[in-house]
């Protein structure tokens, strides 16, 4: 088990790339290289790196996914075996094979061991395809908001992709996936995006499946308190799950932890966050990798 952690995360709007902060305990955490970019975003019409989804794959590689913008439909991808040097950006095209596609928000990954591939996934707003939730979400590229579904994609090797799928819809505006392995089965912890006209949600929910690529349990009742956040990312440090995400409104990051998956105590009041963090993936690493970071 590791004993170091790093979370990779972005500020402002994303311009000058991916940001990373270090703990050992998953409370404090401390920016690295002075809270600068690692990687200054290239790919994309819009040139930005927003929610940077770092995982460590099998093969010792890192490999990063992120929104290259608020209105296309690719994600940026690259990868990097020190998370210092990084590999050329790739724009993947997800969803340029649905004309109507709004947009591709926070993609992340997930490796399959027992397929041997990586899944992405990631939000696209489809306008017209669920219309009983149209109407769910004030926020988004024009009047009429926006209603999103996670799909996912699959590699092996971050050439060639298999068509894109539908992942999780449960009829209701949903964005922000987060899947992690517990032994034999996937958590997804993601966003209720819905705000009206119904009772405004904004908060984390969970949903259990046997496979990465679902079908998935209903959502469950909420896991975050009685404010707005998005971008979930969970570990399990010792027996303790650990699960963080942007309390946007606030300005600050939030944390909820259990044991069991069912109770979940809120210490959004404990974890140190350098100031600006905005929506970011934690994984861990070796002492060695955190070691040269740390040498910057």
């Amino acid at each position: 088990m590791s004993d170091q952690y790093l979370f990779a995360y972005f500020n402002g709007n994303g311009k000058d790339g991916v940001h990373l902060a270090y703990s050992y305990d998953g409370i404090s955490w401390k920016a690295l290289n002075q809270d600068r970019g690692f990687l200054k975003p290239e790919t994309g019409e819009a040139k930005l790196m927003r929610d940077p989804a770092i995982l460590p794959g099998p093969d010792g590689i890192f490999r990063m996914v992120w929104t290259v913008s608020w209105g296309e439909k690719g994600i940026g991808y690259a990868c990097s075996e020190d998370l210092i040097h990084w590999s050329d950006q790739k724009y993947i095209p997800v969803m340029e094979h649905e004309p109507g596609a709004r947009n591709c928000w926070a993609p992340e990954m997930i490796y399959d061991n027992v397929k041997k591939q990586f899944m992405i996934f990631w939000a696209t707003t489809i306008p017209g395809r669920y219309p009983e939730t149209d109407g769910q979400s004030s926020r988004g590229l024009s009047a009429d908001g926006n209603n999103h579904r996670m799909y996912y994609a699959t590699t092996s090797d971050f050439q060639t992709f298999s068509e894109t799928r539908m992942l999780f819809d449960q009829g209701f505006n949903v964005i922000d996936a987060c899947i992690v392995k517990d032994e034999g089965r996937y958590l997804m912890f993601l966003k209720d995006e819905t705000n009206q006209p119904f009772t405004p949600q904004k908060n984390i929910r969970l949903a259990v499946s046997k496979q990465p690529e679902g079908p998935y349990s209903p959502a469950s009742d909420p896991i975050t308190g009685d404010y707005w956040c998005e971008g979930p990312s969970a570990i399990k440090i010792g027996d303790t799950w650990f699960v963080y995400f942007d309390r946007y409104r606030d300005g600050r990051y939030g944390a909820v932890v259990s044991k069991d998956l069912r109770e979940w105590e809120d210490i959004s009041d404990e974890v140190d966050f350098p100031k600006g963090t905005k929506h970011g993936t934690v994984f861990p690493v070796s002492s060695a990798v955190l070691e040269r970071l740390l040498n910057l």
